[in-house]
């Protein structure tokens, strides 16, 4: 057995097109669903209009924090599996929806398949890279759900200019999903092992705090990574707060355009911009912080995100909003990969499944959360101000990383 990308390239690369696969399962939605919401259900108040992601949000965050556990018991392939399944439903729901809680219904099993199939598809791949190449690996693992999310905007953004937005947009993606399904069932193994292997030669004196090593109860975990080890919480707390600005490029953005005179497949392609920088750039800022350090990336990262959205309402017209979608993805780039590494360094093997799942159940929490949030704010005041409201919450949210993260 061999740790390293390299020695594990085959699983690995079909790791990569499985998570390519979340990421459209998810992107189908971004820029269709809330054109959905005014065009046929005629939806009017945002708080309304973003229940589905907050249906979203809260599913995925409590099926992270459970499926990480659970695959260091049943193993990771059997998550993966089961997080497909739940998908299979999403877009027959979606097409046949007469009201718009078909649609948050949806959503609730797309929480539990990007819980399920996404997570594990990170854990299995920081599972078969080893310790070396953890940054390139999550950051390969980012760079292909991301992209993944933009090619599912583009593609159903141009099938529903063309097409209509219902059903053309949801037969693709239900193929997708189905062939997703039949390669992990086929062809995917089990990376478990690995990180039983690594638990062995596992360096005690690698900086995880003294409360918790080789043996870590569930709660123990979760209070460590929640609040009681500063450096964790620094990173839950920025992964909540930066789901505010993908609560708001998903539920707003298409809106906020398509009231300013762009069109389905041009909101695609914005959106998507936001989706490809995000992805594309990852590939480099995970191994970045593997030799700069995590607290930089993640910082600026946070911050330059928040100016993003700041400076989409400063500007207007559709190749504007490319390159200040653009700008919010690097954002994105830069601290996502990051964090999520931060938490895997301070992690034991034995706990490093339930470390991510918690680490992640807040993190996804912030979907829920932000959508709340976001939808009050715009509800009583307007949208901008909502946007406002999330440039603010990360610049905040990069000060905490900034004092508490490690570098």
């Amino acid at each position: 057995m061999k740790f390293g990308i390299r020695a594990n390239l085959g699983q690995f690369s079909l790791q990569l097109l499985l998570v390519f696969f979340v990421g459209i399962t998810v992107g189908m939605e971004r820029n269709v669903i809330p054109v959905l919401a005014k065009e046929e259900f005629a939806i009017a108040s945002s708080l309304v209009t973003l229940s589905f992601i907050a249906s979203f949000g809260f599913v995925k965050a409590l099926l992270n924090l459970y499926g990480g556990r659970w695959s260091e018991s049943i193993g990771r392939k059997k998550i993966l599996i089961i997080g497909w399944l739940a998908a299979i439903p999403i877009p027959i729901l979606i097409i046949l929806a007469p009201n718009w809680w078909w649609i948050t219904g949806a959503n609730v099993l797309l929480g539990i398949n990007q819980g399920l199939a996404w997570s594990m598809t990170v854990t299995m791949k920081m599972d078969i890279a080893g310790r070396k190449w953890r940054g390139l690996a999550t950051g390969l693992n980012e760079f292909a759900g991301y992209s993944g999310v933009a090619f599912g905007g583009i593609v159903t953004g141009f099938l529903a200019e063309t097409f209509g937005l219902r059903p053309m947009p949801f037969y693709f993606g239900f193929a997708v999903i189905l062939a997703a399904l039949l390669i992990s069932m086929a062809f995917v193994n089990e990376t478990l092992p690995y990180a039983l292997k690594e638990a062995e030669d596992w360096n005690e004196d690698n900086g995880t705090p003294l409360l918790c090593r080789e043996k870590c109860s569930f709660r123990e975990v979760f209070m460590l990574v929640s609040w009681r080890d500063k450096a964790m919480f620094a990173c839950s707390q920025a992964g909540a707060i930066e789901k505010f600005v993908d609560v708001l490029v998903w539920g707003f953005f298409p809106i906020y355009f398509y009231l300013n005179g762009l069109n389905v497949a041009q909101i695609g392609v914005v959106v998507g911009v936001y989706g490809f920088s995000w992805g594309i750039l990852q590939i480099m800022s995970g191994p970045l912080s593997d030799k700069i350090g995590r607290k930089i990336p993640a910082v600026a990262g946070m911050w330059l995100a928040g100016f993003g959205v700041t400076a989409t309402l400063w500007t207007y017209g559709y190749y504007q909003w490319i390159i200040t979608c653009a700008i919010t993805g690097v954002g994105m780039a830069l601290l996502y990969p990051t964090i999520l590494a931060a938490i895997g360094d301070a992690s034991h093997p034995n706990w490093r499944g339930t470390s991510l799942g918690v680490y992640r159940m807040w993190r996804d929490s912030g979907y829920g959360f932000g959508a709340l949030l976001i939808g009050f704010i715009a509800d009583i005041m307007n949208i901008r101000s909502a946007f406002y409201f999330v440039a603010i919450a990360m610049f905040f949210s990069g000060v905490l990383a900034g004092v508490y993260m490690r570098r």
